[in-house]
């Protein structure tokens, strides 16, 4: 893990980007250390125009004395594509704007390879991060992509729980990995976003093992989360990490 420059922002978080490999990343850390740590769910849009999002989740949680981290997706940014990852996503937007379904096979083109080679990476870093000195347990994972973040539950004991935004395609094959998830959720559903499957959301919220699970689902589009439900988010991750 390589720290490729610093900043303090004005509210006391020091924001640091690094890379670790190829992959670029942000960490955003309290004065008080060592804090507890929340692995961000980026969207699949790249750091650069996901960070005025992702920054102000960071800054309020450090609020909160968490600190938060992210990093770029694999194919995402200006990272290498995956194989494939352009066609299906050309076959995606074809169907939608034909008014066709999406097809298993589509969603899991462009789906399944990014859950592959993400968590992996998302492994990667939790060791790196977990080795400094102003960062401590338990750790929390907060956004998407819900197949990831559901990876994620299953295969790394060092989350302890997961807020899951439920706004991608889901492949048919999450469907048994969530049952093997205990962890507690807290899921964040957008009634109307236009680019998500509401009833495989819905049927995969139902699929999760966890005896502790939530769901809150908001009216409006894929970007109208309001202010009050990551509010609700940020007090399922203080209950469970602190």
């Amino acid at each position: 893990m390589h720290v490729t420059s610093e900043q303090r922002l004005d509210d006391g978080v020091l924001e640091r980007e690094f890379t670790l490999g190829e992959i670029p990343g942000i960490l955003w850390t309290p004065a008080s250390a060592p804090a507890p740590l929340i692995l961000l769910g980026p969207p699949p849009l790249g750091l650069r125009k996901a960070y005025p999002r992702l920054a102000t989740r960071a800054r309020h949680s450090a609020a909160h004395g968490f600190a938060s981290a992210t990093i770029e997706l694999p194919g995402c940014g200006d990272r290498p594509r995956l194989p494939g990852a352009e066609q299906a996503l050309a076959d995606l937007r074809r169907a939608m704007e034909a008014g066709e379904p999406v097809t298993d096979e589509i969603i899991d083109a462009l789906i399944l390879p990014l859950v592959d080679n993400a968590v992996p990476e998302w492994q990667a870093a939790l060791d790196a991060l977990l080795s400094l000195p102003d960062i401590g347990g338990p750790v929390g994972y907060s956004g998407g992509v819900i197949s990831i973040g559901t990876r994620l539950a299953v295969v790394e004991p060092r989350i302890s729980a997961a807020v899951l935004f439920a706004g991608s395609f889901v492949p048919r094959a999450m469907f048994e990995e969530a049952r093997r998830v205990t962890i507690p959720l807290h899921v964040l559903l957008q009634w109307d976003d236009e680019g998500n499957d509401r009833q495989a959301a819905l049927d995969l919220f139902d699929a999760f093992g966890s005896t502790e699970k939530a769901l809150h689902a908001n009216m409006g589009g894929h970007t109208g989360v309001p202010q009050y439900a990551g509010e609700a988010a940020g007090k399922f991750l203080t209950r469970h990490l602190k």
